[in-house]
């Protein structure tokens, strides 16, 4: 079967498939980590929380952060694989 003008295939190679969709799941999770810690940040800059809050928010963070690392290990990806390049607008993840 050939390609017309116009046809893309599908690469449908189990192994690129599933590191391809991991990926796409860790960035997504990402970005809520992301928007996550810059919320707690505002909250503590607005002096919403108490100690107790902001030790349980830190923690939770940096839970977080740490298991994103091992979730990027087990999978062979980088926190940079990670950022999608959104053309003109840019990368999805802002700098940290």
């Amino acid at each position: 079967m050939t390609n017309r003008p116009g046809q893309h295939r599908i690469n449908a190679d189990p192994d690129t498939t599933e590191q391809s969709l991991v990926g796409l799941v860790l960035t997504v999770v990402e970005l809520l980590r992301q928007l996550m810690e810059r919320q707690a940040i505002r909250r503590v800059d607005h002096g919403d929380l108490d100690d107790e809050q902001i030790e349980k928010i830190g923690l939770t963070l940096l839970g977080l952060e740490e298991r994103m690392d091992e979730l990027c290990d087990h999978f062979d990806l980088r926190r940079e694989d990670l950022n999608l390049d959104l053309g003109p607008l840019g990368t999805l993840l802002p700098p940290e």
